[in-house]
């Protein structure tokens, strides 16, 4: 049953109609929650967590840079499955997803390498350092510019999009290394003091804000891609019936 319903879904959304329907009555409520949760957690965190009894109240970028890092290693998966459904089953919505995803990923993986640089210095006396995390996060940034990169340059969109799934593929090895780099290697960079299974070592109330921080980036990242997905399916089938009947009713 489960699983029945899970690929009804999967063809349901595959419709780029349908998807465009879907999303119209999703986004006027998800818009809000996005926002709300997100400053919830980030004025909660940056206003009223408690001091770090090491590192004072410049640990408080952990309430930006935990939820950026985070955000665009997931978004990131999402390309690479993307990627996968575009090139082995030429799905059409999964190329718009490719185009809709990387952005705000891109532009995640900027904030966390920005904010983890400001954070190193009053905690290790150094804005950078080539270790395995900071060094692969940088990476990370560049597959999702190679990945927009692609779309853009290889003007036919089903090749673009076939050249930056393979892209977005391979890309996901670089997930697992900067999910698991400070682990294997010794950094500079702490372990995960948060985590979702298990017991997390962070003060409960350093933990919530965090969680509430990050739910609120997802659900933003949500939002985000599902707006440039609209607008890439208005755009990918401009000449179809139903989006002309769409102009013509005025874009609802």
């Amino acid at each position: 049953m489960v699983w029945q319903t899970i690929k009804r879904w999967y063809h349901m959304l595959g419709s780029p109609r349908y998807f465009h329907t879907f999303s119209s009555r999703v986004l006027p409520w998800l818009t809000p929650i996005a926002l709300i949760t997100l400053v919830t957690g980030l004025v909660w965190g940056l206003a009223f967590a408690p001091s770090d009894y090491q590192q004072g109240n410049s640990y408080r970028i952990i309430f930006i840079h935990v939820p950026a890092s985070s955000g665009a290693l997931m978004g990131y998966m999402a390309l690479g499955v993307s990627g996968l459904v575009a090139v082995v089953w030429r799905m059409k919505m999964a190329e718009v997803m490719l185009k809709a995803i990387a952005p705000f990923g891109a532009a995640l993986a900027a904030i966390s390498l920005i904010t983890g640089s400001l954070w190193g210095k009053p905690t290790w006396g150094t804005y950078w350092q080539w270790d395995a995390r900071m060094t692969s996060m940088l990476i990370l940034l560049f597959m999702y510019v190679g990945v927009i990169a692609l779309q853009n340059v290889i003007r036919e969109p089903r090749q673009a999009a076939r050249a930056a799934g393979l892209l977005a593929i391979v890309g996901v090895i670089n997930v697992v290394i900067v999910k698991y780099s400070v682990e294997w290697v010794q950094t500079l960079h702490q372990g995960s003091t948060l985590k979702l299974f298990g017991e997390s070592t962070i003060n409960p109330a350093m933990k919530y804000p965090l969680l509430i921080s990050m739910l609120g980036m997802w659900l933003l990242y949500a939002v985000n891609v599902l707006i440039r997905a609209r607008s890439e399916v208005e755009w990918r089938e401009r000449r179809s019936k139903w989006v002309q009947t769409l102009i013509r009713e005025g874009g609802k």
